[in-house]
């Protein structure tokens, strides 16, 4: 494809290719380590503040396989990379970029939109730390469904050279045509070989099936006249139920009436939404809430369910999931928010293509922070397990363009980083390096971590959990 390059561009085309001098691309092949690693410390340190009886479920999601302990152990990389050069050139960034945080989701116009799913730790960083996340994590799923190191080396340098391509897309964009780009799935479908493209309807036809209307009945019941939440320990119970899994310092959840710890929660949350939202919300009453347990990196953490019905008996559930300090303040300047919410929320706002429709912040009783979303309102992602090669590397590709578009639209600086990587398969090959090279840390820190577990240091616990109440 070809561009008419306008002086802006070229400016800043330039500008990216002056900052190979302080930091060269062959530079970012060989991954930097921090120099006092204790695994099992910075485990130890992510897990603090979180529900101390869920804190073993978060360690046996992790203990699955290399890759499922490199989704929850996000602070680790971080710290990794902080060690590494940098190319100079910092804006917003997901900061978890790995390959489950894409997904699909329906935009406020409910049209299905493939994107980033996942904002907790985002912060203003180096652009490329979120692109070696997303192609380390390429590597480490390659080699847990078997493919050989070539394999995994091209499938992380397809995925490198995807954001290439399209970030210098980007690059010729103005800002008005940046903020309304999408990666809706009929491009997606488009740009997709075959292999790739069975998974993707599945992922379609099961978004369209992921609605409030669909889920009421798998996770309410009736009693009484009156819908409920059915408990489900761990996965989903009630906070004031008799066999609560929350500890004294979160008494303040366990009250016996619901309606008075989420009321001011939730006149406070109205505060950050539209007045159009604020007006739609107001014909809902709320019926029921209960504690949910997300996620891999993110158990342990709080997070309530709020069920919601109109005048028509029409559901609404909202998550209400807590925001901590994101991992990147470990190594980089704090947000400019104090509200750990709204940082996820600005973040999402900002790099997302389009946001959910109810998606704001608020504060709990005991001072913590909260965001709030639709639970999984057409909502889907891809399960790996089924994936061969073909399919692995277009999906990597497809996230590598999120990614791209993201960064882009959050930065406005393409062409700046169209200048650093350039029309080669310098920066591609190297980073092809780094995500073999890291790959084998990660494995060798899941090793560490493992034998922390057999030894009993790290606790493991076993949940059942229905697939209807994954995130």
């Amino acid at each position: 494809m070809s561009f008419e390059e306008t002086e802006a561009f070229r400016t800043a085309y330039g500008a990216g290719q002056a900052r190979r001098g302080d930091c060269p691309r062959s530079s970012h092949a060989k991954p930097h380590t921090a120099d006092k690693r204790d695994v099992v410390a910075w485990l130890e340190a992510s897990s603090a503040g979180r529900v101390p009886a869920l804190v073993p479920i978060r360690y046996s999601r992790m203990v699955a396989s290399p890759f499922a302990f490199f989704r929850g152990a996000a602070l680790i990389q971080t710290s990794d990379l902080a060690a590494s050069p940098r190319s100079g050139l910092s804006f917003q960034i997901c900061g978890d970029a790995h390959l489950m945080n894409f997904g699909l989701f329906a935009s406020p116009e409910r049209e299905l939109l493939f994107d980033i799913t996942d904002f907790d730790e985002t912060l203003p960083g180096p652009w490329e730390w979120d692109l070696k996340r997303l192609l380390v994590s390429a590597v480490l799923a390659a080699r847990h469904l078997g493919f050989n190191e070539i394999v995994a080396r091209r499938i992380a340098e397809e995925a490198a050279d995807a954001y290439r391509r399209h970030v210098n897309e980007y690059a010729h964009m103005g800002r008005l045509d940046l903020w309304y780009s999408r990666l809706s799935v009929d491009q997606l479908a488009a740009a997709s070989p075959d292999g790739l493209n069975d998974h993707l309807w599945k992922m379609i036809n099961k978004a369209k099936t992921r609605t409030h209307a669909a889920l009421l009945p798998k996770i309410t019941h009736e009693v009484g006249g009156r819908l409920h939440l059915v408990d489900n320990p761990p996965s989903l119970f009630h906070v004031h139920h008799e066999d609560t899994l929350l500890p004294d310092d979160d008494a303040w959840l366990a009250t016996g009436d619901w309606r008075a710890l989420v009321d001011p929660m939730m006149k406070r949350y109205l505060e950050t939404v539209e007045t159009s939202r604020r007006t739609l919300l107001s014909g809902f009453e709320r019926v029921d809430m209960a504690f949910k347990v997300v996620g891999v990196g993110s158990v342990g953490t709080r997070c309530l369910v709020l069920l919601m019905e109109d005048d028509y008996d029409q559901p609404l559930f909202l998550q209400i999931k807590e925001a901590r300090a994101s991992v990147l303040t470990s190594v980089l300047p704090p947000s400019q928010y104090k509200h750990q919410g709204r940082r996820v929320v600005s973040g999402q706002r900002l790099m997302q293509a389009a946001s959910d429709l109810f998606l704001g912040w608020t504060q709990g009783p005991a001072g913590r922070h909260f965001y709030v979303r639709q639970l999984r309102d057409m909502k889907a992602s891809v399960t790996l397990e089924s994936f061969d090669e073909t399919a692995l590397s277009a999906y990597g590709r497809a996230c590598a363009w999120s990614l791209a578009r993201a960064h882009a639209k959050a930065s406005g600086k393409a062409a700046e980083i169209a200048g650093y990587f350039g029309n080669g398969d310098v920066l591609v090959k190297a980073l092809g390096g780094y995500a073999l090279g890291y790959a084998d840390q990660v494995e060798a820190d899941y090793e560490t971590f493992r034998h922390a577990v057999q030894q009993g240091r790290l606790p493991v616990e076993t949940d059942e959990l229905r697939q209807d109440f994954t995130p």
